[in-house]
């Protein structure tokens, strides 16, 4: 079952101050994972948790599965 992102990670992590030069120079994210992250790709839950502290959310509040898209519409 695929995740989903339910957002554009990258894009709000910008709009809160982090943009991928920072994630890159500071060292709060590796390239791979940006672009991993770019790719809508799947990250560690390691990263979901780093993700979720920097955007002050849940985990439910970024990805979600296709089973649940599914039931939802």
């Amino acid at each position: 079952m695929p995740i989903i992102y339910k957002i554009d990670v990258l894009k709000v992590l910008k709009e809160k101050g982090y943009p991928s030069t920072r994630l890159r120079k500071e060292k709060i994210l590796g390239e791979a994972t940006i672009q991993r992250l770019r790719h809508n790709k799947s990250v560690s839950f390691e990263v979901l948790s780093k993700l979720c502290d920097l955007l002050d959310c849940n985990i439910g509040d970024i990805i979600t599965n296709e089973k649940e898209l599914e039931q939802q519409n």
